[in-house]
């Protein structure tokens, strides 16, 4: 007779009965303890494996002490990962932190906390475009990952599914290989809950970023689809979005749904994978909505005045191209307030090779990687207002750093950084 099981209980293999059981050792038991509750709590009908974890909850400015010895006690129970898993961004450049000012103390709490997820074989990525890595996942491959823009590129973009883990979660999924099955992981979470008709024109990537923005407000924690009736037209044709042109519009995009409501999935008609594969995409009990102006939020994301002392940019880490672009407008300039620029470390490597870092040291411009500013110990370092051109960025450097925020294009941000004047834009 097959096994029975109690109403809300998921299904455990063999395996994963093991690890509840402590066969496996405590820190193993510890994380199918978590990972079976929030299938208990979501009533997941069994737990999925999943190709690779993404793991947020790695700066010590939002960990803080406890969360340090949460992390430290669960490493030194033997626990280890069991599929590729990688880190979001920390607290700091962990080579280069003395030179962009990072606080000693701080820097020592960094550290250990990178060293306890050492301990668990965790792969130190520090960043939250892991696509742009070689950690790429498939159409239809489950996930865990932890950042949001990072889970709604992963979902929206490439097809993948993953619900929006928190860094416990998602490392405990790492150690089991397996998530509980419910929420983007199923066909019928991943339908449109919201039909958002886009009438204006969306061309930059900081227009991307605003109609996210709006996109996020609209749906909070739905699943949007987005009709873009002046959007460019060769997103239609879009085959490779990591290696596309487009790639820095839906980075932008998918970061900002992510922040300003909880968006993990927004499908483009048209364009987006499952937008052009599934027949019966769009729920039947669908809201309707009309954007037909950026303006509100771009006038949103901008505090008055034209006064900037730090311009931030790389949110989500750029990509190579980015930087070429960057350096292209940088071209025979000297900034004259700090430029902080972050990328991946691996990027910036491939970046430094290829002739893409020295044009943008030689500027003036700091380039950090393994960190953002978003999660950097920014506060109490005398800066007043932000310039950025991620609609993300522009959302949380308010709340996160206590910093005012001008928001607008790459080209903006970049005279910004030269004059320490933000150019009348919008």
């Amino acid at each position: 007779m097959p096994e029975c099981r109690a109403v809300g209980e998921p299904e455990l293999s063999a395996i994963d009965q093991e690890f509840l059981a402590g066969e496996h050792g405590e820190g193993a038991r510890l994380a199918a303890q978590l990972v079976v509750a929030l299938g208990k709590i979501y009533g997941a009908r069994d737990l999925v494996p999943v190709s690779s974890v993404q793991v947020a909850g790695v700066s010590y400015r939002n960990l803080g002490e406890a969360g340090l010895d949460f992390l430290r006690n669960w490493s030194e129970a033997g626990a280890r990962v069991r599929v590729p898993t990688m880190l979001n961004p920390a607290g700091m450049d962990l080579a280069a932190w003395q030179e962009h000012g990072i606080p000693e103390e701080f820097a020592l709490r960094q550290r250990e906390v990178i060293e306890a997820y050492q301990r668990f074989g965790v792969t130190l990525s520090c960043t939250c475009t892991p696509y742009l890595i070689g950690a790429c996942p498939r159409y239809g491959d489950h996930l865990a990952w932890s950042e949001s823009s990072a889970v709604a590129f992963a979902n929206s973009i490439l097809g993948a599914r993953s619900n929006r883990e928190g860094g416990p979660s998602a490392l405990a999924a790492a150690i089991l290989g397996k998530t509980a099955r419910y929420g983007l992981h199923l066909d019928e979470a991943r339908r449109a809950t919201h039909v958002i008709d886009v009438t204006c024109p969306v061309r930059e990537p900081a227009d991307f970023g605003a109609l996210g923005y709006l996109v996020g407000r609209i749906a909070g924690d739905g699943v949007p689809v987005l009709r873009l009736h002046a959007g460019p037209e060769a997103l239609g044709h879009l085959q490779d979005p990591v290696s596309s042109p487009w790639l820095p519009h839906l980075k932008s995009l998918s970061a900002a749904v992510a922040a300003s409501g909880a968006v993990g999935l927004c499908h483009i008609e048209g364009v987006t994978p499952e937008a052009r594969r599934v027949p019966d995409l769009i729920a039947p009990d669908r809201s309707e909505a009309v954007i037909d102006s950026l303006r509100p939020a771009y006038e949103a994301l901008n505090s008055h005045g034209d006064y900037v002392d730090l311009v931030s940019l790389g949110c989500p880490h750029a990509s190579l191209a980015e930087l070429e672009r960057i350096g292209r407008l940088l071209r025979d300039r000297r900034v004259k307030v700090e430029l902080w620029i972050t990328a991946s470390r691996a990027t910036l490597a491939e970046a430094e090779r290829r002739g893409l870092v020295e044009p943008l040291l030689a500027a003036g411009a700091r380039i950090m990687a393994d960190t953002c500013v978003v999660v950097m110990p920014v506060a109490g370092r005398g800066f007043r207002v932000l310039a950025t051109d991620s609609a993300k960025m522009a959302i949380y450097a308010p709340s996160h750093c206590g910093l005012s925020t001008r928001f607008g294009p790459l080209e903006a941000c970049i005279e910004a950084a030269v004059t320490g004047r933000w150019p009348g834009w919008p």
